[in-house]
C-alpha cells in the first residue's frame, strides 16, 4: 500500500497543479457568470427583497392613516 507520506505528497502536488492551472480562475468565472445573468434577469437578493417589503408594508401603513385623515376632514368640512 501506499504510505501516508506519500499520499500527502500527491496531494500537495495536485493542489499545487490546480492552483497554477487555469481551474483556479473557474469559480471566479463561474461566479462572474452565474452574478451576471442573474442581473440581467434583474434578480435581488433575499436580504434586499426583504428591505424593500419592510419598506412596502410601512408605506402602505401611512398611506391607510393618511387616508383615514383625509375622510375625517373631508367629514367635517361637509358638516360646516
Amino acid at each position: 500500500m501506499i504510505g501516508s507520506s506519500k499520499l500527502e505528497d500527491l496531494s500537495n502536488k495536485i493542489k499545487e497543479i490546480v492552483t497554477s492551472s487555469p481551474l483556479a480562475d473557474v469559480d471566479k468565472n463561474v461566479h462572474a457568470l452565474i452574478k451576471g445573468a442573474l442581473t440581467k434577469m434583474e434578480l435581488v437578493m433575499r436580504e434586499e427583497f426583504d428591505v424593500q417589503a419592510e419598506v412596502l408594508r410601512h408605506a402602505r401603513e401611512q398611506l391607510v392613516n393618511l387616508e383615514t385623515k383625509l375622510e375625517a376632514l373631508e367629514e367635517k368640512l361637509k358638516q360646516k
